[in-house]
């Protein structure tokens, strides 16, 4: 009796480990990703719709940052590099909070001055500040201010955001901390 109670055990645990996926992590956040359609580095559309089914990673910077996108753009770059190698495809998705200025042709050269592998990894244009900041602030739960410290022209998130399958925002990770993007690439090999 005592086996057939210790092989039911193991088989009822087998089936819930495999109904969860292997996709369990610690969440901080739990929130909707509104409805967005932008403009790429490329000049074609892409938007919401086009991360339905995936899991995505999100983060905020501008091309003429020079306090915090040059410390996040390279850690979403090993970020990225790290997680090719492992095998993993995830999305990644970055929102100018400068879209006067960066345009598709300016977020371009971004990438190609970063060495960004464009396959898997998107950058957003093709709005106004108010449109970003509603974003950043609504779906994001991440302040965003006209008018930044010292010299910066903007004040924005170091954060980056795991966004699952279903368009939910549930976890930030400070991109400025390499320990924080460790567990991110830790997070993304659970879930992906």
């Amino acid at each position: 009796m005592e086996r057939i109670s210790l092989l039911i055990f193991t088989v009822l645990m087998i089936l819930l480990l495999t109904a969860c996926g292997g996709e369990k992590i610690e969440t901080n956040m739990s929130g909707d990703v509104a409805n967005f359609v932008f403009t790429t580095q490329d000049d074609n559309t892409f938007g919401r719709e086009d991360l339905e089914g995936k899991w995505w990673v999100a983060y905020f910077l501008y091309t003429d940052c020079g306090i915090i996108c040059p410390t996040t753009t390279p850690h979403m770059a090993s970020l990225q590099e790290e997680l090719k190698e492992a095998g993993s495809d995830i999305q990644i998705v970055s929102f100018t909070v400068d879209p006067e200025n960066d345009t598709p042709d300016v977020l371009k050269k971004y990438a190609e001055t970063n060495q960004v592998d464009l396959s898997n990894w998107t950058f957003l244009t093709g709005y106004n500040f108010e449109d970003i900041k509603r974003l950043s602030e609504g779906s994001f739960q991440s302040a965003l201010a006209n008018g930044g410290p010292e010299s910066m022209e903007y004040s924005h998130t170091t954060n980056f955001f795991l966004v699952n399958r279903e368009g939910k925002v549930i976890k930030r990770y400070d991109g400025m901390i390499m320990d924080e993007v460790d567990r991110l690439i830790d997070d993304v090999k659970t879930v992906s």
